[in-house]
């Protein structure tokens, strides 16, 4: 089969090369997949530089979530061939490649209310963005939810999960044409970065009280914003750097603002607490269902696309969710969008 590895850490275009490997094999207790759609997220990016918080032995194959379907069903484990499913492939054998083998305990029915590359980006940056604002943050109907990289993959989803609680929210995008998608996700006030004093527009919108919860994915100066426009009592969730600086927050600002900074690794519930995952998914699915969250897609590529993919999220040139289509011939789906940064 045909699989993207990667042989040396550094920047996804140079250090991903597809390679001619040999078929996986559904072990005990596995599943085998055939790749329908494979997620592109920003650890993907990381893996690639050797800054993720795991470091796979190389060479290894990134893609750290897939909607896929079930070609055989190894001993001891459950599961029917033809089910739509969706999986977190275990580095160093992840989701860029046309098959992968993944634990069946780890599977979940993909919602039939979504196609295979909507349905792939549900996982993650959906149970991420649950956590973070029911788990973590206990967002309440009616509070002010301000979502940094509204537009991106993992702000579309906090905006869309936001609405979906009954929140107010304001999303911060940057440039024209990605306030404009934020505002189409559902944002009831849309900051542009580049040109709004984002601080000076949060308390406006909110009669100087500020945002009860924030959705930091950025860090950097979008968390430095975001400590000025809390309410108090508010909630940071600190969910990731894609900014490229990690904030060193000041503890007597907090203190004396009465704020909470909540960090949030969502990996860590699958160990912790999976049956909490489980739940989510069910949840997710409903909401799903029903239309009240429905994944961005910014663009599919088929297999021989994933490493400009990845690259395109390590430089933040995307909106939404890219998804990798191994099953996609060449040729037949539209080219990613020239997309500026999106952070």
């Amino acid at each position: 089969m045909k699989a993207w590895r990667v042989h040396a850490n550094g920047e996804p275009r140079a250090v991903m090369r597809l390679d001619d490997v040999p078929d996986p094999q559904a072990g005990p207790g596995q599943l085998l997949l055939r790749v329908r759609a494979a997620g592109v997220n920003f650890p993907d990016a990381l893996l690639c530089r050797g800054q993720y918080q795991v470091r796979p032995p190389l060479p290894f194959t990134p893609g750290v979530e897939i909607c896929g379907e079930v070609l055989a069903v190894g001993a001891g484990a459950t599961g029917a061939v033809g089910q739509r499913v969706l999986a977190q492939p275990a580095l160093p054998q992840g989701g860029f490649a046309e098959l992968v083998a993944v634990d069946a305990a780890t599977v979940r029915p993909a919602p039939e209310a979504l196609d295979d590359a909507e349905a792939a980006a549900l996982h993650i940056g959906y149970q991420t963005g649950w956590f973070g604002l029911h788990r973590r943050a206990r967002l309440q109907p009616g509070e002010t939810l301000l979502v940094h990289a509204a537009a991106g993959g993992v702000g579309s989803a906090a905006v869309q999960l936001g609405k979906a609680a009954g929140a107010y929210v304001i999303g911060v995008a940057g440039g024209a044409e990605k306030a404009r998608i934020a505002r189409e996700l559902g944002c009831d006030v849309v900051l542009d970065r580049r040109t709004d004093d984002i601080v000076a527009r949060v308390k406006d919108a909110t009669g100087g009280r500020g945002a009860d919860v924030v959705y930091d994915p950025v860090g950097g100066d979008a968390y430095a914003r975001s400590t000025k426009c809390v309410a108090f009592e508010g909630r940071i969730v600190v969910v990731g750097f894609a900014g490229g600086t990690v904030p060193t927050p000041a503890l007597n600002h907090a203190l004396v603002k009465n704020y909470s900074i909540l960090g949030l690794h969502w990996g860590l519930y699958l160990t912790k607490d999976p049956a909490a995952v489980d739940a989510c998914h069910e949840e997710l699915t409903e909401l799903a269902a029903r239309g009240a969250v429905k994944p961005l897609i910014g663009g599919r590529v088929p297999l021989a696309g994933a490493a400009e993919a990845v690259q395109r999220v390590a430089e933040g040139r995307s909106t939404g969710r890219l998804a990798v289509l191994p099953g996609a011939a060449p040729g037949t789906l539209p080219a990613l969008p020239d997309t500026e940064d999106v952070r």
